[in-house]
């Protein structure tokens, strides 16, 4: 059982388990509390120089369904065992040339309390047809937030990452 969920931990363990041909570099690993999504590099299709840009697009798009297609069972198979060893969830997704696809992605509720001016902001986005629902407002705030504030999100990361590993050395306490 992977105990202390560590991205380098889970990177170790699959480096073990991946078959050495289906990536061309090593896999990114990204781990929050509910799913582990792990996207590795394919090779791009043989395609001639200068081809048209739609003519690329699909190449791309039908290599990234035939690692899919050729990959299922063996994927299915490593996530089960990732899955029991976790307690989480693990999505697959491949990049391919400029193209980024994931697979399945959990989608996870998420329950909060917004007082009436937090709900009206949420409101005006529905309203006016930025998004479909409250929950999609929602989404799309924090995507927007996600976007704006990347390098103070990735340093408080980081930073996380530092009290779990200085967390993980002091003694147990069982």
């Amino acid at each position: 059982m992977i105990t202390s969920h560590s991205s380098e931990e889970l990177r170790g363990w699959l480096a073990g388990r991946l078959p050495q041909d289906w990536f061309t570099e090593e896999p990114t690993v990204t781990i929050d509390r509910d799913e582990i999504v792990i996207v590795g590099r394919i090779d791009e299709p043989k395609t001639a120089d200068g081809i048209a840009p739609d003519e690329k697009a699909a190449a791309v798009a039908g290599r990234i369904k035939q690692f899919r297609v050729d990959t299922r069972d063996a994927r299915i198979r490593i996530a089960r065992e990732l899955e029991h060893a976790t307690a989480r969830k693990v999505a697959w997704g491949v990049v391919c040339a400029d193209t980024t696809r994931i697979f399945t992605s959990l989608a996870a509720p998420v329950m909060t309390r917004l007082r009436q001016p937090e709900r009206q902001i949420l409101d005006t986005l529905v309203d006016s047809g930025v998004a479909r629902s409250r929950s999609d407002a929602l989404v799309w705030a924090v995507r927007l937030v996600g976007q704006n504030a990347d390098a103070w999100l990735g340093d408080l990361r980081t930073a996380m990452e530092e009290v779990n590993r200085l967390r993980d050395q002091g003694p147990d306490i069982g």
